[in-house]
């Protein structure tokens, strides 16, 4: 178990090392409270793009990531021989290939954590379209952001250590301490209750995002143990497209008791289950049991692609 919990360990560091996942992860928080700022954005009536265009730069900053990830920590290693050094230890396949998945999930997890924050953040930035812009969250974000830059590059300086890991870290203390201190101002910088303006309906929508980029990477990773970046990048990106027409072109086939509608059906993943962007414009609420429904259904899709990426796995040679 302990050498699990390392391959686990150095597979989420060497992931957030690299350059492209502090990129989308800072690019897609820029861009949220970006689109949280526009005047258009702001109206009442189009609160809803904000609630669409959050989650999807979320889902779509997060796929990439998943390909990359799991290309990355599978596809590069086996190529380069640093796999087979791996499993010349005292580990197992199928618990390399479970510890590759869980230290890119747990890199899934921060990039969600801090993009998620920034999520909210737009919910309270997008309601007064009439009125002046959210100066305190603008600055207070923008200096965070900035500030967890400078953090990485003096104790990198200094110390010696990676720069795009410690940035990460920064990141997410940063933006979660502005978070915190912007939610304790009102837009005219005048201290109110804390979280009054965020529509924290948003958290569950996060929620379920994470769980559709878990699920995401779970396919990444079994396509990766034979596939290189763009052939999993394109698969990755069928199955997404197949899955949100799931409904329309399989659903009606499959209750009419179709067979073949009822395997495709099953196997190919239904995005819309993650996607909540319609309820929050309607101001429905996201319940606790469907929240469980969402986690079971990824943690049994979960173990359909884990275990095809352990069956690939087992039957490739190294070398």
């Amino acid at each position: 178990m302990s050498v699990y919990w390392t391959i686990t360990r150095n597979t989420f560091r060497e992931l957030i090392r690299q350059p492209i996942y502090l990129v989308l992860m800072v690019s897609s928080s820029v861009f949220m409270l970006f689109l949280a700022s526009l005047y258009y954005a702001g109206a009442e009536e189009d609160a809803s793009m904000v609630h669409s265009g959050v989650l999807a730069t979320l889902f779509l900053c997060g796929l990439l990531t998943s390909v990359v990830g799991a290309s990355s920590s599978i596809g590069q290693e086996v190529d380069s021989g640093t796999a087979l050094v791996v499993l010349s230890k005292p580990v197992g396949r199928m618990s390399f290939i479970l510890a590759k998945f869980t230290g890119l999930a747990g890199a899934l997890a921060v990039q969600c954590s801090v993009g998620g924050l920034s999520a909210l953040l737009a919910t309270r930035m997008a309601f007064d379209v009439y009125g002046k812009p959210d100066y305190p969250a603008i600055i207070i974000m923008a200096s965070s952001i900035l500030l967890a830059f400078v953090i990485g590059l003096v104790i990198n300086f200094f110390a010696r250590k990676p720069f795009v890991e410690l940035t990460v870290y920064a990141q997410l203390g940063c933006i979660a301490i502005g978070f915190l201190i912007i939610n304790c101002l009102s837009k005219d910088w005048k201290p109110h209750t804390f979280g009054m303006d965020i529509d924290f309906r948003m958290l569950n929508a996060i929620l379920l995002i994470l769980m559709a980029l878990w699920l995401i990477a779970g396919i990444a990773t079994a396509c990766s143990t034979r596939l290189g970046l763009i052939p999993t990048l394109v698969i990755c990106l069928c199955l997404f497209l197949c899955g949100l027409v799931s409904d329309h072109f399989l659903g009606s086939h499959a209750e009419a008791g179709s067979w073949s509608a009822r395997i495709a059906y099953s196997l190919i993943p239904n995005w819309q289950l993650f996607w909540m962007a319609d309820a929050l414009a309607l101001k429905a609420s996201i319940p606790i049991h469907y929240l469980m429904y969402a986690f079971l259904y990824t943690s049994g899709s979960l173990g359909i692609s884990l275990g095809l990426a352990i069956a690939l796995f087992e039957d490739r040679e190294l070398k």
